[in-house]
């Protein structure tokens, strides 16, 4: 399952994404993390000792050619794009399998698989925009088979910058992390608005409570989009400044109503069915909204035939 954490920046989505990923490894659950924000701070964020891959947005043709396959839709690498959909012929994932993709770009960081997309440096500066480094994600998730109980968590980018692309289409559920302050939830109105439009699911993480007035806020603002939330942290703040033990182990200290927040968040992405024909069909649709928009003519060719009709998303193509 993907798990999308959003929010306004400062509002904790990379310290939630690092805690529910310890969460579920600790459990002996399978989890790949990503880190899909610009700052790159995931890494930190889980702890302990790292062990670092290369970035996906590094090394975007080689992720293009290996996806490709055999797929005879798709002409070239070059000819694919972020948002070209996976179709017959072409080389579908599984999570943490041994092939070259997760071979070569997964890492690990506190002991949880960790997958990053790459800095913004200075040879991007004033030539691409950062959805350029989240290419690598979106035509990884859109060509990988996961099912129940196996995850994937992603840190996106601050604020609603999400939805410049067709990623936020590729995830199970979306949590946004929100603060009990009027900017703090502005961002939650802007991805609420967003996301009806596509039928996505978001529920609202409240983020660094401190009394039932905070809590109040936040249910009168965000309704019964509100969750679950945790309380503001000490033993984050622990974690933070390196006062904590590095490891899974560690987690059990946090605070008992954080931990029970952590699975409440669990609960609700196990409960979730993948609907895997509405992931397939609003691939199709940003790619060709892409392709129109700009794909053709970067790439000289109609991309729009790259979508293959008869194409059947979920386990069964990798079958």
């Amino acid at each position: 399952m993907r798990v999308a954490f959003v929010g306004k920046g400062g509002s904790g989505k990379t310290t939630l994404s690092a805690l529910f990923s310890r969460h579920l490894a600790r459990s002996g659950a399978p989890v790949l993390a990503i880190d899909g924000d610009i700052n790159q701070h995931l890494a930190e964020a889980l702890g302990g000792e790292e062990k670092s891959a290369p970035p996906l947005g590094a090394h975007l043709p080689d992720i293009k050619a290996l996806l490709r396959g055999t797929n005879p839709r798709i002409t070239s690498p070059e000819a694919m794009i972020k948002t070209t959909p996976p179709g017959r012929g072409s080389r579908l994932l599984r999570p943490l399998g041994d092939d070259e993709l997760h071979t070569r770009h997964v890492g690990r960081a506190g002991g949880v698989p960790l997958m990053v997309t790459g800095e913004f440096d200075e040879s991007d500066l004033g030539v691409a925009c950062y959805h350029s480094k989240l290419g690598g994600v979106e035509l990884y998730l859109s060509h990988l088979i996961d099912g129940p109980g196996e995850y994937v968590v992603i840190d996106m980018t601050a604020g609603a910058d999400a939805f410049a692309s067709g990623l936020f289409t590729r995830f199970d559920l979306t949590f946004l992390v929100a603060e009990p302050t009027r900017k703090g939830v502005s961002v939650y109105r802007q991805y609420r608005d967003h996301a009806e439009q596509f039928g996505i699911r978001i529920a609202v993480v409240g983020n660094k409570v401190t009394s039932e007035d905070d809590l109040l806020f936040l249910k009168a603002q965000v309704g019964d989009d509100l969750l679950t939330h945790l309380v503001q942290s000490p033993w984050v703040r622990a974690a933070e400044q390196g006062r904590t033990q590095p490891g899974l182990d560690a987690l059990d200290s946090l605070e008992p109503h954080n931990l029970h927040a952590l699975r409440v968040l669990r609960e609700t992405v196990d409960s979730h069915v993948r609907d895997w024909d509405r992931l397939h069909r609003h691939a199709v649709e940003f790619h060709l909204r892409n392709a129109r928009a700009w794909g053709d003519a970067r790439t000289g060719e109609d991309l729009t035939a790259q979508v293959d009709p008869e194409y059947v998303p979920g386990p069964a193509a990798q079958a």
